[in-house]
């Protein structure tokens, strides 16, 4: 049943029945009815025990997926990227390399510093999600004096979130590789939307990850599952992970009953993302097409489910456009809530997952079209305002 709005007319409240268009994540998306009906009969153990066996053969198969020796199911994307820090960064004070639009930097409360004990060592991102590899190798600490600390790892994210979902090139990962090879130092890929990238570059994952030593990919975001996350290396890192999982409380018992989900999301949602990815191309053109000096968007980096629409104007600001986005008036005429996410002041991020359909492309579409069309003309009627104004002193 679709949300209900309030519209208040006079001193009358008429109620009715408003259209929701929710792309502010794909985290928002509820799980199939395939998965429902998966996670209702799905065999369980204790998996803290090791005795779930949905739990069992799930990690089985995303370590085959990824090539790797072995998975192990975590309950967030968040707790995977702590728990490989804390695996390659054993020794506190120890430092990693990371972008600096990097999820694992911007949006995981620092947990590296605060439970790992790690230090950040920022480099610059490029605008496609890579960094200068120049600057890593300047800023590799190995065979350091007693002042100093060292590098135990490097972290990649792939498709890259603040850059707009961009798949990082395969010929800069095997450069990244050959660096990091001469001095031992692991990289671990941050692959949330790992998917994606499959998908987008018809590359499989075991060769986009091969020279990863530790690779993180979301169950729960493009793949629609309710929660989870996969957790890939080898054997022994595996069992490290193992122990740090139980340390942060993320040992989930029968959690079968979600892993479920996760079988099916490898059966059926990956090969669907395309279908993401096209609806999402055709809110970036929709956009282009306005052709508006108050938002912007690039297409040439529209690539999986990720848009990024940078407000360009002073006329707007992301929030305005955010708030009007999501507010539907009497006198609109597109009666449409669009939801999206603020990323800063001057951006915001749309995101598509399996529950948007045509119909919602489009109606999100006609509801862009109409909140710029009446911040443009409400700036001219301001315009006009000010002269009159001005022309009676």
């Amino acid at each position: 049943m679709p949300p209900v709005v309030q519209v208040v007319t006079g001193s009358n409240a008429e109620v009715y029945s408003v259209h929701v268009v929710d792309i502010r994540s794909d985290t928002v998306s509820k799980p199939t009815p395939a998965m429902r009906q998966a996670m209702a009969i799905a065999e369980v153990g204790d998996d803290v025990m090791g005795e779930d066996p949905t739990v069992r053969e799930l990690e089985r198969r995303a370590a085959a997926m990824l090539g790797k020796e072995s998975a192990i199911f975590v309950p967030s994307g968040t707790m995977a990227n702590l728990i490989a820090i804390m695996v390659h960064c054993n020794q506190r004070g120890s430092e990693f390399i990371a972008g600096h639009e990097s999820h694992i930097f911007l949006y995981e409360q620092g947990g590296s510093a605060s439970l790992a004990g790690a230090q950040c060592s920022l480099v610059t991102n490029n605008s496609d999600g890579t960094f200068d590899l120049d600057e890593v190798r300047k800023r590799i600490r190995v065979n350091t004096d007693f002042h100093e600390t060292f590098t135990s790892l490097i972290l990649v994210e792939n498709t890259h979130n603040m850059c707009g979902g961009q798949v990082i090139p395969l010929s800069w990962l095997d450069q990244l590789h050959s660096i990091t090879s001469l001095h031992n130092i692991p990289i671990h890929m941050d692959g949330a939307r790992l998917m994606n990238a499959v998908m987008q570059s018809k590359v499989p994952a075991s060769r986009i990850v091969r020279d990863m030593t530790s690779v993180s990919f979301c169950l729960s975001k493009s793949l629609g599952c309710p929660m989870g996350s996969m957790l890939c290396g080898s054997d022994k890192f595996i069992s490290h992970a193992r122990r740090i999982r139980k340390l942060l409380g993320g040992g989930l018992r029968q959690s079968g009953i979600v892993a479920a989900a996760g079988l099916v999301a490898f059966d059926e949602m990956i090969d669907r993302l395309q279908i993401d990815h096209d609806n999402t191309y055709k809110i970036a053109k929709g956009i282009h097409c306005l052709q508006s000096e108050l938002i912007r968007v690039d297409l040439d980096k529209v690539q999986t489910n990720i848009l990024m629409v940078h407000v360009a104007d002073e006329r707007m600001s992301a929030d305005d456009f955010s708030k009007r986005l999501a507010t539907v008036k009497e006198t609109d005429t597109v009666k449409v809530i669009v939801k999206v996410s603020v990323r800063h002041a001057k951006c915001v991020r749309i995101v598509l997952h399996w529950e948007i359909d045509e119909n919602d492309v489009e109606k999100a579409i006609e509801k862009i079209y109409m909140v710029v069309k009446e911040f443009e003309s409400n700036y001219i009627s301001r315009k006009m305002q000010r002269l009159c104004i001005a022309s009676t002193k």
